[in-house]
């Protein structure tokens, strides 16, 4: 299997915005930075919606995909941003230019 993203959406009150973004964005860069199958990591505002963010994350592989999940700066985001997100909806991909095991 290759390539693997994430596509998350997380809902907030609006007052939480600017420390959920804060803590996004370390933990962006911290995954960049310290996680080798971390490929991209796209934070982005949706126009139609203040209190949403989206997420686009691409790891090199599932096995990458993993080591994100259980590395030490989800935990941190985690607990940043604890009590602070009213909704998540994580959809994990694989990338439509790779053709699906059967």
């Amino acid at each position: 299997m290759g390539r693997v993203s994430l596509v998350v959406t997380i809902g907030f009150e609006p007052e939480s915005k600017a420390e959920i973004l804060r803590a996004l964005l370390e933990h962006r860069a911290r995954c960049l930075r310290d996680e080798p199958g971390t490929l991209q990591f796209e934070v982005m505002v949706p126009a139609e919606d203040a209190c949403k963010l989206v997420l686009f994350e691409l790891y090199a592989d599932a096995s990458a995909l993993a080591a994100h999940s259980q590395g030490p700066s989800i935990g941190l985001y985690r607990k940043d941003v604890a009590g602070k997100i009213t909704t998540s909806v994580k959809y994990t991909c694989t990338m439509g230019d790779e053709p699906t095991p059967r």
